[in-house]
């Protein structure tokens, strides 16, 4: 049997290809396991977002090739509006935007910040929060997360 990040590389070449046939881009593809058995979740998305049409179409195209594949679940999903930021691409499309970075470990008193995305690289990750500039190691960070901008239907409410 072919070593786990192996399977997940030619589980992830044969999402990308099958996304770009249709129109949608990988976003990322995991095997999760649970207490009801392995998870294969592929994130799909495009610049209008994902419906669950799409998500329905993707799982019919991409299943019958990966069925010599070991998993119990097949889940499509869309990565959601406050997705980790993990491919290059969704690191230049969130650069200016709201996001949270969270630690490892807490690094002068804080395990986690929030402040708009300046640069992310294999290096550092830097955010602007008001006047200062927090520049963390790429190492110390856990995660860099999104953070949505639900103002809109917060103005939706207050016009009803």
């Amino acid at each position: 049997m072919p070593p786990k990040n192996l399977n997940m590389q030619r589980i992830t070449d044969i999402c990308e290809k099958t996304a770009a046939k249709l129109g949608y881009e990988l976003c990322d593809a995991a095997m999760e396991k649970e207490p009801t058995g392995r998870y294969l979740r592929i994130y799909i998305d495009t610049e209008t977002g994902i419906t669950l049409d799409d998500c329905e179409k993707f799982h019919r195209a991409v299943q019958p090739s990966l069925e010599s594949f070991d998993y119990d679940f097949l889940e499509v999903c869309s990565p959601g509006i406050d997705r980790p930021l993990k491919t290059k691409r969704d690191i230049e499309k969130s650069i200016g935007m709201l996001v949270e970075a969270r630690l490892y470990k807490p690094v002068e008193g804080r395990k986690s910040a929030q402040g708009l995305l300046k640069e992310m690289n294999d290096d550092h990750v830097v955010l602007e929060s008001g006047e200062e500039i927090l520049e963390f190691s790429r190492k110390a960070v856990a995660q860099v997360r999104l953070v949505p901008d639900l103002s809109a239907l917060d103005e939706e409410e207050e016009n009803e």
